[in-house]
Parts: structure tokens; sequence; C-alpha cells
């Protein structure tokens, strides 16, 4: 049955894991009513006093200051959970679906390399192309297949992991618009818990297949490719050599389809990333890195979509995240504080985990693969933490939003930096594709 948010026109209507050996370092330094919608051609003007992306802006240029222990500070994740709220409550379901697909399977160090990069060219499409494009030129047709035949064998595992991501975003909105399956009283905290441990499986299964690549590639380097490799530094955008996009093309792999080509493009970003970096960068992540089912990612990066050089600016979550809290009530604000100090457990472990794949998963690298149980198993926990943090969301978003009054509502439209229909549409990662049929997701709700 087709189960998706009621308000769109178009929508009618886990195995539990071993004691960890591994304690986590404390020392890691690495360092509605909804808003109305406006009509697309006559959009609101930009919140006062800020600074909206545009082609060529130059924001925050220059190396930044990030580590595990930012991530995770208060303010941080204060501002990065608000920022989702604000998406979710303005937003839609087409719009929660979007996620960027480096954003799973994430344990090759491209997200820290990127966000420490000496040039802040981190967040601009120039530097995956660039990076992808280095490492594509400088393999051989041989080892430029071993990508390929990897990108082609995991498109399937890609595709179900965005999709089965959309029964969890469609129940948050259920959640939201307080529109509960029959004999339901609300999402249940064990259900969506289970549901992410499933999810999370097929990331850390991604993940292992990523990394047995990886691995006989990495032994399969010339001395001459090593050294080439060497000259290009991690972290520092300017130290790859300059390469034209039409160059790019022509070593990707023809006649693929999108996500293959985003898989590929991947592999060969991560590659070089996971080859040039270390465990520290693999365990990082960004504050983003989870609960990513509330429209954060197409708030913030929807507006580089398809260009060629655009600064994400990196300051927006901050801003806009502090903004929203700003616009509630004492007793408003007080239930997303309270989502801090509950998050504490679940986030510590999450660094234990991610620290404990990391370090498994560099055994390809010397030739010792882990089994890949004991990834899957890894995996499934961190699902779990990632479902408690999402449950924790979901549930704070809606009970706020219930308590908004008109002139909040108001503001916070007003705080959107662009306003997109997604209401007949959904993502399969950041690709826009007609809606689909979504599973029932009645599933994820508590019964009375």
């Amino acid at each position: 049955m087709k189960d998706i948010p009621e308000r769109s026109s178009a929508m009618k209507s886990g195995i539990s894991l071993l004691i960890l050996n591994i304690i986590l370092c404390a020392s890691i330094t690495i360092a509605q009513d909804r808003p109305p919608r406006p009509d697309d051609d006559n959009p609101p003007p930009p919140p006062v006093g800020r600074k909206q992306p545009r082609r060529g802006d130059g924001q925050e240029r220059g190396p930044q200051q990030y580590s595990i222990s930012q991530a995770i500070s208060d303010q941080a994740q204060l501002h990065t959970i608000a920022f989702n709220g604000l998406a979710f409550i303005t937003g839609d379901f087409g719009s929660s679906t979007f996620i960027p697909p480096g954003k799973v399977a994430d344990f090759f160090g491209f997200q820290y390399m990127r966000d420490v990069d000496a040039a802040g060219k981190g967040h601009n499409p120039m530097f995956l192309d660039r990076i992808a494009g280095n490492v594509m030129k400088l393999l051989s047709a041989e080892q430029r297949r071993l990508f390929e035949e990897a990108a082609r064998e995991q498109e399937p595992l890609l595709q179900e992991l965005a999709q089965k991501r959309f029964p969890l975003v469609a129940a948050f909105h259920r959640e939201l618009d307080g529109k509960l399956p029959t004999g339901t009283t609300g999402l249940s905290r064990k259900a969506v818990i289970s549901f992410t441990s499933d999810l999370f499986e097929l990331d850390a299964r991604l993940a292992y297949k990523r990394a047995m690549v990886f691995g006989a590639l990495a032994r399969s380097l010339t001395s001459r490719q090593k050294a080439t490799l060497s000259k290009m530094k991690f972290g520092d955008f300017n130290t790859w050599p300059e390469i034209e996009r039409e160059e790019v093309r022509t070593l990707r792999p023809r006649g693929a389809s999108k996500l293959v080509s985003v898989g590929y493009m991947t592999l060969a970003s991560e590659f070089f990333s996971w080859y040039a970096g270390s465990i520290e960068a693999d365990t990082y992540f960004c504050p983003e890195r989870h609960g990513t089912y509330f429209g954060g990612f197409y708030l913030k990066d929807m507006p580089a979509m398809g260009q060629r050089d655009f600064d994400i600016s990196t300051s927006l979550t901050g801003d806009a995240g502090a903004s929203f809290v700003d616009a509630l009530t004492d007793s408003q604000r007080v239930r997303l504080t309270g989502v801090l100090e509950r998050q504490r457990k679940p986030m510590k472990e999450i660094i234990q985990v991610r620290r404990a794949i990391s370090a498994k998963l560099r055994g390809f690298l010397r030739g010792e693969p882990p089994a890949e149980r004991d990834i899957v198993a890894l995996g499934r926990r961190y699902g779990e933490m990632d479902g408690e943090l999402s449950y924790e969301y979901a549930t704070a978003f809606a009970s706020i939003y219930k308590t908004l009054n008109a002139g909040q509502k108001e503001k916070l439209r007003s705080l959107r930096s662009h306003h997109t229909h997604e209401d007949r549409t959904a993502f399969l990662y950041s690709d826009r594709i007609a809606m689909p049929k979504i599973p029932d997701s009645t599933l994820l709700f508590g019964v009375k």
C-alpha cells in the first residue's frame, strides 16, 4: 500500500553486538497547519542579515578546525538537530528522502578530508571531481576496471539502501502530521531501532565490499603510482593537479546507469582518502551523519546540485539551527535540549563502533581481511544507535510542531533558505525520481 504523508495531493490517503573490546579513545582530536509554501514564481525574500550561498561566493575559505569532540559537542549537536527540525517542519516527504551518496558506508576518511581541506574547497563539487579524476587518470585500464566492476556489482545494494529509508521517512512524517495508523499510539522506539539496525546492516555490507576492492587495488599499485599519490596531500586540494571535467567524464564507465556512475566516482575518491588517510580520519563523522531522515541535507545541499563550482555554506547549519532555537519558547526549547542529554550514551557508543569498524576494515590494506559477519554485527549495533537518535529527533520535532503558533510558523518558513515543492517526487540519494510506491510504515508505530 502506498504510505506517504497525506498533505500532498498526490499522496491520498537486530543481532546484538558482542561486548566491544575497543574502548573509546577520549583523546581523538582529528582534528501546520504547515507554514504555507510560497508559489514557485514568488519565493520569499532571504532572511535578513543572512548571506545566501551562490555560485562563486567563496565562503568559508581556508582550513577549518574539525574533530570528533567538536562534532559531538552540545553546540554542534543542538544546532544540527535544530536545523533538521527546521527542514522537517517546513519541508515535505520528498525533500526528507534526499541524502548525499557520501553519507552512507562512510568509513574511508573522505568526510574528514573535505572538512579539513586547506584550500577550503571541501564542500564544492570540484573537490570530488578533481580527486576522483586524478585517481582514475593515474590507474591503468585494468585497475579502473576493478572500480567499474565493483560499482556495477554494488548498484543493487546501493539502491536497496536508499529505498529502504522511505518507509522510515514516511513514518516520521505521519508522526509529525498526526496521521497515525488506526489503532496505534505513535512511533515505537523499539520498532524504529530494529528498522534502522536492518538499514545499517546494508550500510556495513556495502562498506565491506568497498574496502575489499580498495585493498586489492592498493596491493596492485606500482612504485610510480605510489610516488604520484604521495604528491597529492590528504586534505589539500591545492596539491591535486587540475583536471578538466570533460576528461573526468571520458574516464568514467560508458553506458552506465546514474547509480553506477555515482558509485564509481565514490570508489575513486574514497580510495584516495582511505589510502592517504588514517584510522582517525575513518572514525570521524560530521554532526549531520546521524538522523538523516528529516530533509536537512536537501536544505543545505540542493542549491549546489548541477553546479560545477559552488561553495556549500559550512555556516548555514549552525546559523539556521540557532535561529530555529531562538524562535522557540522556553518550554519548546527544552524539548530539544532534553534530547542532548538522552543522546550522550548512544553518541559515545557510535564513536566506539565506528572506530571498531574502521580498524577492522583497514585489515584489507595489510592483506588481513576481517570476517564480514563481524562488520555486519558492528553495523547492526551502529544502526541501533542511529535509531535511538532518530526516534528522539522525530518525536521532539512532532511535539514542538503541535505547540507552534501562527507567528512562529511564519518565522520558521522565513528561515528556510529555499522552497521547492517535492510532494510528488522523492530522491534516490540526490537524484530526483517519480514518487515510488512506499511500503506501509504501520510496523513502526506502537499498538494500543
